[in-house]
């Protein structure tokens, strides 16, 4: 991951991919936001974007789906068949869900789409709304005013505003943040049904579990994409070595361990301590003296894409 640009293996055809853009550079004032990055996503993938606030997420889904301008003298490419900077073309065909709630409160979730359908103009508005509402299962809910439901709800009534006029691409941004397990859950088997029926999504966000449920993933910080790929070819590319430890004083051994030769993350899961390393030879030598101590047991594990995240990140600072 030397190379200042990242660029994915081409397809067979053009129109395999929903997104190809190249060269793709960012900046406010003094401060790159966006630096050089270059991309490819399939049609019905969904393509999750994981990195710190602030690390340009945001930006660089907005600048894919022609929401902002790059730099002059940088970015080109496609988004949906149009080239990046025919930000009207795209948007007619963009669901754009953000990270906060922005529809109206006083207004039932019926009245909330109903306005949107509107907005789209788009075409027989009465049975596409109803069609929706039991799309997200929104039905029983039709009359409810949109201040009063959890934030589970609201993001479904979020999510069915952004499908009213048929996008054939979803952008979401961190849209499950403060929601709890359950509605995580289910919102993802929507975006999962929605990516089967072709549409493509792009998602930013900072939960593992969902990180792990897109099809490919791109690790961003400071505005450049560090690692891309599906999960195994990004955990494979780590060459990390883990081992999990239990048992006792499991804190100090912690701080025992932080820093020695080949061991680049300790970290505390729970009742465990994992502990990782790209050389596989300089950890083991590092770990000898702890290996046999009582109290402690010690087993080889899978690394995580936790581990891979907090070495990429950890390079980064």
């Amino acid at each position: 991951m030397k190379s200042k640009t990242m660029t994915q293996p081409s397809g067979d055809l053009v129109n395999d991919y929903a997104i190809d853009v190249k060269n793709l550079t960012k900046s406010f004032g003094e401060k790159t936001v966006v630096d050089d990055v270059s991309i490819k996503v399939r049609r019905g993938q969904i393509y999750g974007f994981l990195g710190p606030n602030g690390s340009g997420k945001t930006t660089t889904m907005r600048l894919i789906c022609g929401l902002l301008t790059p730099d002059a003298g940088t970015g080109s490419g496609t988004c949906l068949d149009y080239d990046i900077h025919d930000s009207s073309a795209i948007k007619q065909h963009l669901g754009y869900m953000t990270q906060h709630f922005s529809l109206y409160g006083d207004l039932t979730v019926q009245e909330n789409l109903s306005f949107v359908a509107g907005i789209f103009d788009v075409a027989n508005p009465r049975r596409k709304v109803h069609e929706t509402l039991h799309q997200l299962g929104l039905e029983h809910r039709a009359d409810q005013r949109a201040s009063t439901l959890s934030g589970g709800w609201k993001q479904r009534l979020a999510l069915a505003s952004c499908l009213l006029h048929d996008p054939a691409l979803l952008l979401l941004d961190e849209p499950t943040a403060g929601v709890d397990p359950q509605a995580r859950r289910e919102f993802w088997n929507h975006i999962h049904a929605l990516a089967q029926g072709g549409i493509t999504v792009l998602v930013s966000t900072h939960y593992m579990d969902e990180a792990e449920r897109c099809h490919e993933l791109a690790f961003i910080s400071k505005g450049k994409i560090l690692d891309f790929g599906t999960l195994d070819q990004v955990i494979d590319r780590s060459h990390l070595t883990s081992f999990v430890v239990t048992g006792e004083e499991l804190d100090e051994l912690a701080i025992e361990l932080e820093g020695r030769k080949g061991i680049d993350i300790v970290t505390r899961f729970g009742n465990a301590l994992h502990v990782s390393g790209p050389d596989r030879q300089a950890l083991e030598r590092s770990l000898i003296p702890f290996r046999d101590q009582p109290g402690r047991e010690w087993q080889q594990a899978e690394p995580t894409l936790e581990d891979v995240f907090i070495q990429l990140m950890g390079k980064q600072t």
